[in-house]
């Protein structure tokens, strides 16, 4: 494995009888993800474009139960799999995937499902579903929150769209790497549900990076004052996992301001379809720009507060 990307904490999974399975994409989240899979009992086959971060994980995961193998294409690595998971990187990296002669759907097997675990847009999670249904396999769209720690620790919560049956297929084996898998609605649900979340993120950021800013400016040690009103109404996660990494002037970890953008950018093509909305997630979206503007697009999200000093 890279020194970028840590090990899997242990955790107590859920009985699921095992199943062969496939996951596409070994980045910071579908690394640790496939790695509870295997973890659990699961024959798990992983594909991912660069093909030293697949065997890294290979290499990583031999002595767990089940057989794991690397598969060339999202074809191959799909081929035998009665799950096939998936965390990529947008709409096009997504579509990649699953579509065209080495995409997964092309060889997935009658019966199979497919679970999208990239956050990507709602419209592209119906067309899935739908060049899914056509070819005799399910689709769930399944995005997840709790970023990387989450991911590592097998604690995601993850937010479904999809018929019952297939979602209730899926859910044992999802529970490998989650608190919570929820189903939420038809096909576009999940990734609905994940907007939702984001715009409440960007929200809370931008209150928490105002206030921390504010208390310096007043002079009060914030790391006493975060831990008095933590205890209060203004109790966030955000507050109790970001708050002191913020006033250390720490932004090395989580959820990158380029991903936060991209995701932020499907939101307000969401808004504009259905009406809804959104001056403060349009005003705090425009800040993840200043962000990016002084090469910070690579820090956590919780980076805003560097607009403020």
């Amino acid at each position: 494995m890279t020194a970028s990307t840590p090990s899997i904490n242990a955790k107590t999974y859920e009985s699921a009888t095992p199943a062969r399975v496939a996951f596409l994409g070994m980045g910071v989240m579908g690394y640790p993800m496939a790695g509870h899979l295997a973890s659990a009992g699961h024959s798990v086959t992983v594909y991912n474009r660069s093909s030293a971060k697949a065997n890294a994980w290979l290499a990583e995961f031999k002595g767990t139960a089940g057989t794991h193998t690397a598969g060339a294409t999202p074809a191959l690595a799909a081929a035998n799999a009665d799950i096939v998971f998936c965390c990529v990187g947008n709409d096009d990296d997504l579509r990649s995937v699953t579509l065209g002669k080495d995409g997964a759907f092309a060889a997935m097997k009658k019966g199979a499902i497919f679970v999208d675990h990239t956050t990507a847009s709602a419209s592209i999670a119906r067309e899935l579903s739908a060049a899914a249904k056509a070819l005799g396999i399910g689709f769930i769209d399944a995005p997840v929150s709790g970023g990387q720690g989450g991911a590592q620790n097998g604690l995601l919560t993850v937010m479904c769209g999809g018929d019952a049956a297939t979602f209730n297929a899926i859910k044992p084996a999802a529970m490998a790497f989650s608190r919570a898998v929820t189903l939420l609605g038809d096909s576009g649900a999940g990734q609905l549900a994940k907007m939702v979340n984001q715009v409440c993120i960007a929200g809370l950021v931008q209150g928490l990076s105002e206030a921390i800013a504010f208390g310096q400016k007043a002079g009060l040690d914030m790391n006493q004052v975060l831990d008095v009103i933590g205890k209060g109404a203004a109790q966030s996660w955000q507050m109790d996992n970001r708050g002191k990494t913020m006033v250390a002037d720490k932004f090395d970890f989580g959820f990158a301001v380029d991903w936060m953008r991209k995701d932020l950018g499907l939101v307000m093509d969401e808004a504009k379809r259905n009406g809804a909305r959104l001056p403060v997630t349009a005003l705090v979206d425009q800040f993840y720009a200043d962000v990016q503007q002084m090469q910070g697009g690579r820090w956590d999200t919780s980076s805003l507060i560097k607009r403020l000093k």
